[in-house]
This record gives C-alpha cells, structure tokens and sequence, in this order.
C-alpha cells in the first residue's frame, strides 16, 4: 500500500475524531428558556392559522385593496403604484393609489419575490374563491401569520430589555393569547396593523436601547439609525405612525423634567427622527405637508428643548443661563404663535382628531354619520377590555406600580405607553390593538416581580436578620408554593377554562380566534359549520357574467369585494375617499325607482347588489342593509323616521307607504319573497330593475342557524342611456 495513501487516510480519521469531538456547550437553563421561547411562537404561529377552517380568504374589507397593491407591485415593479390610476374604484373618477400607505404592500412584494425565487411560494389552488389560482394571493394570506409571530418575537426582546428574561417570555405569551392582536393578525387579515405593530414594538426596542447610557457612542448610534428606519417604516406602512411617535416625544419631554438630559440623547433623538421623518416626507400620501401637522411640530418642538438644554451646559454663570433659557422660550413660543397666526401649522385628518377628541365624531353631518357608522370607530366599553385581557385586567395596575417604583427610562416609557394606549383605546375600540403590546408588558412585569420572592423562598431558605425575624417567620416553602399556585390558578381563567359563550367548549381566546373569515362566514356574525357561500357564489356569477365595461353599484360596504373578487368596476368602497359620492349612493337606495335610476344614470351603473337577511317566516334580521339602511338615509341627510316606525310590541320595524317605495326596501323585498315562496311569487313590482342573479334557490333556500343570507344582483333597466360624461 503506497505510505502517502495510508497517511492521507490517518490525517482524515484524526480530523473527524477531533470534529466528534467538538460539543455545543448550552447551559440547560438557557435550553430551557430557547424551547419555551420557540414553544410560544409555533402557539402564536397555530392559533392565527385556525380560520383556515373554513377556507383560504382575505378576512374583512380592506385586506382586499393591500392585495391588489402587492399584486400591481410584483407585475410592474414597487414603484409602479406612484403612477397607477386605479378606473374600477370609484367611477368614474378612479382612484390613485399614491394615496395609500404602500409600507405593507412592499413588504408582501418583496418576500413573495424572494420566496418565489427559492421556490417557496404558495402554490395556486382551485378552490370556491377564484382569487385562490393566484399564489400573491395566497401568499398575502399567510403573511399575517408570520407577521403576527414575529411580533410576539419583538415584543419578547422588549421585555427582556425591561424585566428579563421572564418578562420577556410571558408578554410573548400573553400577545400570542391575545384577542385583539389575534384577531388582526389571523389568516387572512392582510391589513396595515399586521406590520404596524411590529414596526411599533421594534422601534420602542431600538429608541430605548439607543438612549442606555451603559452602551458605547457608536453603539447607540447604531441603535438610533435603526430605530428611524423603523420609524420611517412604520410611516410609509400605517396612519397610526403619529401614536408611537407622540409617546416618544412626550416620553423624551418627561425625561427633561426629570433632568435626564444627556448628550447622548439628543444624538439619538437627532438621528431617529431624522431619519424617519426623512422617509415620512417622501411618502406621497404624506409629503412635505405632514411637518406642519401639529403633532411632528411637536418633535420640532422638543429638539429645540434639547438644544437648549445643551447649549445651556456650557454657559458658566447661573444669571446668564437663566437669561438664555427665558430668551429661549420666549423665542419658541413667539414662533408657534407666529406659524399659527399665519397657517402655518395644520392639524392631523379628521379621524385623528376624532380620536383625541371622540366628541369630534358626533353630529349630524355625511362624514360625522359615516364614521359613527362603522362599529369599529365607536368608543369601547369597559367590559371589553375585560374580555380582551381577562384577569391580566387585574395585574395591569400593579405593573404600572412596579414600573413606577423603579423609575429606570424603560420603566417609564412603559408607564407612559400604558396610560396612552388606555385612553385611545376608550376613545376607539379599534385602537384596543394599540393597548394590547402595553398590557401584555404590564401583565408580564407586574406577574414576575410578584412570583419573583416566593420563587427565591422555594429556592432556598432565605437569610432573615433576628430584627424581622417576627415579621417573616410564617412566609415559608409552604406560602411561597401556595401563593404561586393561586396566580397560576386566575391564569386558567383566561386561558384554560371554556368561554361562558353558549355551546363554546374551548377557553375564551381559542374560541374568538377559532372563527372564519367574514367572506367564510357570508358576512354574518356566526361561526356556521361550513363556509356560507352566498358572497362568494355572487362575487363568482359576476366575474364571470358580467362585461368589462359594466359598472356596479352598491353600498360601499362591499366595494373592496366586488372590485377584487369579481373583478368589476364599482362607485364606492371601503377607503370611503369620496364622501359626496357616498351620500349620492344612499340617496339612491333611499329614493323612489324613478329618482333613483337617474342618480344610476349620472354614474353610468348597470348593475346593483344589495345583500339582506332574515328567517323562514320573512322576518328581517338585522345583520345586511336591512340594518345598514338607516346609516344610507343619515349620510344621505335624510330622517330615517319618514320611513317607517318602530313597532313598541314587537320592537321591529315597519315601513310605510314611503318606506315601501324605496329601492332598498323594494329591492330587498322583492329578493326575500322570491327565495321563500319561489320564482315569481313576489308581490314587488319592479320597473327599472330586473332579477339577473340570487345566491338562493327560489323555494328552497339554505339557512344557517335559523337565518338566511340573500345576495341579489339586479340588472338596471335604462330607457334612453346617457353614458355619464368627466
């Protein structure tokens, strides 16, 4: 055997021996605390898949609009949207997309892409929705699932940051258990909220450890050139931008009464607000405009503090800083009023004053009945934060003392954050979404600094000088134990025991995120065996049916689905950009067929959809435009009372010889007395509007729990047609 062979052969084997031999040594807590960590995140990952039940759909309204960026994105480019007119929204004015938030949008884009490329994109499927063939379709209903994750992953390094290890990992359970995070982060909702409230938490993250003072110079640097990054992120991404970047100021502005300054934070706020109000300006739907909204001068506002506060440092003399401080302010204060005086400064959009002021929302005008018609806009009561949080509720306040105790940056940003989020979560209960992140850090903060004695007591006996020896005698293994069995014991009320909820046999949180989507659900508020498959039948028959050139009309409810899902040109959606046409719209429904069919005329529609529902007997039910139309004649500015009444035996409402020769009761009727009693049985009679489909068979329709959905598309009937002209 040649030598050279045989040494080559012994160099080899004595390589893979010292390679055996190498060892990952991982402490056996820290395995612990990786297994629970990835333990927490595939529960996140699983719970925010349970939609999927009942098929694979985009959830709601608006995730249907992100879903038509992303897909104009990966076809033409990511700044292809700047330039799209988009002639299906809003006939016949169209609509421009450079007036969306294209954060979101971009983001699917890029990871579909770069799946796509790695072979990893969803494949297309054949399914009851035709959106399902295309794989960024079902690539964007996934993407809430993974963003909601990765969320629970951010929030785990903020409460390590600010507790430990501990904290971390109980307020990454806590959001994953969540309702209100679940329920904008399941499959489905492709929304702003689903990477806003990431980029929010990753921004906190990356701002407070900018500002440690135990970090080196360029350390922090880095740590503030990512937070503005997150910042701009979260500007190009979501309107609720001006929440985070509120709380960072005020938060910045109450370290300065505390005497906090230092260098190192005027660095770190120059930069991240630099940066990030960098990118805000060159998002179009902002521009240069957004820094005169009152709430970035705020951030003027406080830089100027700081530097006031620096300069001040190298003045020597108290009497000459005095002076510079006073001339200072007056400076500041003359230059507001200044900018006020003149026009200079602008305030936020109406729903954002709305949400500091919830009075701003009541009145009887279009925008003020459009927006109290949306039930996600109303102010929430106080039982709902019971039920989104459950006994956590409860521990809340004693996070805030503990976080108050020990008043260290962190502390007091989570203090702030979670006494903001409590307001503007009472003053919209949509904003509960803002509240979640701060409670889930409360929650876990307050948990383990309550457990943290008694866990030491188990651990080993503690040292009690003689002096307190009378005192603490009687806290021992036995009450430490005793004490963490209890608090473990509330937990399963949230998270262990069923919901009070007829017939629910999982826990509270399980049994609100295991529901269907609202197209799955055919709209209606029940968790029905099977999918309801009236929407997506109709929205099918049109895309189908229909020409190119065929305009639809309907209340804007269900513009984003007729848009996308059918594919058809409508007047109104769910982006609600034009109220003017939104009053006309209502005020066709409300109308008389021949005052109606020339508002039809004016907008060039062929078609119109109503939707409505009610039970064996004709009885309305309330959950479709049967309900909606009282918010049709108040937008309209018209008094729903010259309708009709409400009967006080019975509390339903009946129409009167007004109300009886409105489109939308008409339209309605004619519809519900066709798929009771069979074809050509109603008592309507309609003379510019003809049947041209109905999700239901005529005799013999599908209920669901006692209540049966009806979608009706009609054919309007144009004698003389006038196509409308720009």
């Amino acid at each position: 055997m040649d030598v050279r062979k045989l040494f080559r052969r012994l160099k080899v084997i004595e390589a893979l021996k010292r390679l055996g031999a190498i060892r990952f040594r991982v402490p056996h807590s820290s395995l612990l605390h990786i297994s629970l960590l990835l333990i927490i995140l595939f529960i996140a990952f699983m719970v925010r898949l349970l939609p999927i039940r009942w098929g694979f759909h985009l959830s709601e309204f608006d995730p249907h609009t992100h879903y038509r960026l992303t897909k104009h994105m990966v076809d033409n480019g990511f700044f292809a949207w700047v330039s799209w007119h988009d002639r299906m929204s809003w006939y016949p004015g169209g609509f421009y997309y450079r007036w969306n938030f294209p954060g979101l949008a971009a983001t699917a884009a890029f990871f579909y892409i770069i799946a796509r490329t790695l072979g990893l994109s969803p494949a297309p499927m054949f399914t009851s929705n035709p959106l399902t063939t295309d794989p960024v379709f079902n690539f964007c209903v996934i993407f809430p699932v993974i963003m909601g994750t990765l969320t629970c992953l951010a929030i785990y390094f903020l409460g390590r940051d600010i507790g430990g290890k501990g904290v971390g990992l109980f307020s990454a359970l806590f959001l994953a258990l969540n309702s209100s995070h679940i329920g904008r982060t399941s499959l489905g909702f492709f929304d702003d909220e689903t990477v806003g409230i990431f980029s929010i938490l990753l921004f906190i993250l990356l701002f407070l450890r900018s500002i440690d003072p135990e970090r080196s110079l360029r350390n922090s640097l880095t740590y503030a050139v990512a937070a503005g990054l997150s910042l701009g992120y979260l500007f190009a991404s979501w309107g609720a931008a001006r929440y985070p970047l509120g709380v960072t100021v005020l938060f910045v502005f109450v370290l300065l009464l505390l005497r906090r300054y230092s260098s190192r934070l005027l660095l770190s706020y120059s930069a991240t607000f630099g940066i990030g109000l960098f990118i805000a300006i060159n998002v179009p739907k902002l521009g240069f405009r957004y820094l005169t909204e009152a709430t970035v001068l705020a951030v003027f506002g406080v830089f100027l503090l700081l530097c006031i506060y620096e300069i001040s440092r190298y003045i020597k003399t108290l009497k000459m800083k005095t002076v510079f401080v006073l001339c200072s302010f007056a400076v500041l204060a003359a230059s507001f009023f200044a900018l006020s005086l003149y026009g200079y400064i602008t305030s936020p959009e109406a729903k954002f004053i709305s949400v500091l002021n919830p009075a701003a929302r009541l009145g009887a005008g279009p925008v003020q009945q459009l927006v109290q018609s949306v039930a996600e806009h109303r102010p929430a009561a106080w039982g709902s934060f019971y039920y989104d949080l459950g006994i956590g509720a409860f521990f809340v306040p004693v996070g805030l003392f503990f976080a108050v105790q020990n008043p260290t940056n962190r502390n007091i940003f989570l203090c702030i954050f979670g006494l903001t989020s409590i307001y503007f979560a009472s003053s919209m209960v949509r904003l509960t979404l803002l509240m979640a992140p701060a409670f889930c850090l409360l929650w876990a903060l307050a948990l383990v600094r309550l457990l943290g004695p008694f866990i030491t007591i188990l651990k080993e006996v503690p040292v009690i000088p003689r002096r307190r020896m009378r005192l603490e005698t009687h806290v021992g293994k036995e009450f430490s134990g005793a004490f963490m069995l209890m608090i473990f014991l509330l937990l399963t009320f949230t998270f262990v025991l069923p919901s009070s909820s007829p017939g629910a046999t999982f826990p509270r949180v399980l049994d609100h995120a295991y529901s269907p989507t609202t197209i799955a659900a055919g709209s209606l508020p029940i968790k029905p065996p099977e999918p309801v498959a009236d929407w997506i039948n109709a929205l099918y028959w049109m895309r189908v049916n229909l020409s190119s050139t065929d305009v639809v009309a309907c209340w804007w409810d269900y513009g984003y689905w007729i848009t996308t899902i059918a594919n058809k040109t409508t007047l109104a959606d769910n982006g609600t950009v034009n109220v003017t046409q939104i009053v006309q719209i209502g005020l066709m429904f409300m109308s008389t067929e021949s005052e109606a069919i020339e508002i039809l005329r004016k907008y060039d529609a062929s078609y119109v959809v109503v939707f409505t529902t009610f039970d064996s007997n004709g009885n309305d039910v309330g959950w479709a435009d049967e309900g909606k139309w009282r918010w049709m004649a108040r937008i309209a500015g018209l008094n729903e009372s010259d309708y009709g009444s409400t009967d006080p035996s019975t509390g339903r409402w009946t129409w009167n010889a007004k109300g009886q020769n409105a489109v939308i009761y008409k339209l309605m009727t004619y519809g519900k007395q066709e798929t009771l009693h069979g074809e050509r049985a109603s008592t309507i009679q309609l003379k510019h509007f003809e049947k041209a489909y109905f999700s239901q068979t005529p005799g013999n329709p599908r209920s669901y729990r006692g209540v049966i959905p009806l979608v009706c598309v009609y054919k309007v009937s144009i004698v003389n047609h006038i196509p409308y002209e720009m």
